[in-house]
């Protein structure tokens, strides 16, 4: 097939959710590996957002690839509303719980983000017999009709409402309007370090209050690391820095080492309500997956052997020091998740437009148009770490020119 019949092929037959995908730019990639991905006519591009957050350990790791290879030797799919008891699941299981405080032992697997989101508002509402929930601006949680209902942007919201009723989105960081989470609250849900805002977190003070007004009203808090979680920030998951837990933790992206799969987890007490009134109180077809499970396991286990988490800060210093230009107005960046923000919409579309051409893959923010998104995998060396930065500061050393 020729390249530009696949790229007609590709417009006409493949769903698209904006009128010029890459900004027009066409790239087919043939392979990825590590931090790289080549496409068909052998050019090479550095993969700066790790497929937005999700290639943590890099593409086609070798251990996650041997991983799913022993697991397709058995068997790919059984039903999984856990009547099943499949070895993959239970022993992921048991070692994501392992690593997270004894409240949250208990996972319930899902497909992706936005299922996990959907089942974690499902649970609330369960345990707690009210329908009241909390969000806050800027906030993304997918895109599903309950996630886009705590979605914390208007913009992106308004084509599909009605959505779901009571719901409430405060301003994130603000003090005051946490005394809006009341007796009547469900659950509020929140990104510790809102992503798609641009990279945007509290302090610690705020976060201990969420917890403590929370507790007081009996209300669930939700903590969505979907974006920020498997070692990312500095830690495994970012609430670990916070000295906070959560009751319910969302979790995907990061999780599978290029597979789709997600969770929400939370301790069998509060997951046991899903048994009863009524039995299958939430249930999927594909979470917990095997192969998908197995790739968990192995991509956990690179991340916890290699201490990636602890790499995510090397990272993070490498680039505090080193990406210093002009055109940036402000770098916001915890362990390896980054916004560098030009002030301008246009700039910065101009930028990353630039940086594709040139061979680094890159990204905008949902609700921070004037920022550029840096995330590359945990597991990037130096001195691929150092083409990255030395290109972007090209790239600005040509549009400062102009």
């Amino acid at each position: 097939m020729s390249y530009f019949n696949q790229r007609e092929l590709f417009l006409k037959h493949v769903a698209q959710t904006s009128p010029t995908p890459f900004s027009g730019i066409d790239i087919n990639i043939e392979k990825a590996e590590g931090v790289w991905l080549h496409d068909k006519s052998g050019k090479r591009y550095l993969d700066m957002i790790s497929g937005i957050s999700v290639s943590n350990i890099g593409h086609c790791h070798p251990h996650v690839v041997r991983a799913i290879e022993h697991q397709l030797k058995h068997y790919m799919h059984l039903m999984v509303y856990g009547e099943y008891n499949q070895s993959p699941q239970v022993k992921y299981a048991q070692t994501l719980s392992q690593l997270l405080p004894s409240t949250l032992n208990c996972v319930y697997f899902t497909t992706g983000g936005s299922e996990a989101t959907e089942g974690a508002l499902k649970l609330a509402k369960r345990v707690t017999k009210r329908h009241k929930l909390i969000s806050f601006k800027n906030a993304y949680h997918g895109s599903t009709h309950g996630a886009l209902s705590v979605m914390g942007d208007e913009y992106f919201k308004q084509a599909y409402r009605p959505l779901l009723p009571g719901v409430a989105s405060l301003p994130f960081g603000d003090l005051e309007a946490l005394n809006q989470i009341d007796n009547e609250t469900a659950a509020v849900i929140v990104e510790p370090i809102q992503g798609e805002a641009g990279v945007k977190w509290a302090n610690h003070a705020y976060y201990q209050a969420l917890r403590e007004r929370c507790n007081a009203t009996c209300s669930l808090l939700i903590f969505d690391e979907i974006q920020t979680g498997f070692g990312r920030t500095g830690t495994l998951f970012y609430f670990e820095q916070l000295g906070i837990v959560p009751d319910v933790l969302l979790v995907a992206k990061g999780m599978g080492g290029g597979l789709p799969i997600g969770a929400f987890i939370a301790s069998e007490r509060l997951m046991s309500t899903l048994t009863h009134q009524p039995v299958l109180g939430h249930i999927n077809t594909f979470g917990g997956n095997a192969v998908c499970v197995a790739a968990a396991q192995a991509t956990l286990e690179i991340i916890v052997q290699q201490q990636l988490y602890k790499r995510a800060l090397e990272i993070e210093q490498l680039i505090r020091l080193h990406l210093k230009h002009p055109l940036i107005r402000e770098l916001r960046i915890k362990g390896c998740l980054g916004a560098i923000d030009f002030g301008e919409e246009a700039l910065n579309f101009k930028i990353i437009k630039t940086c594709i051409e040139q061979g680094l893959i890159t990204d905008w923010f949902l609700f921070c148009t004037t920022a550029m998104r840096i995330s590359p995998p945990l597991t990037i060396s130096n001195a691929e770490l150092k083409i990255g930065i030395d290109l972007i500061l090209n790239v600005l050393n040509q549009h400062a020119a102009r």
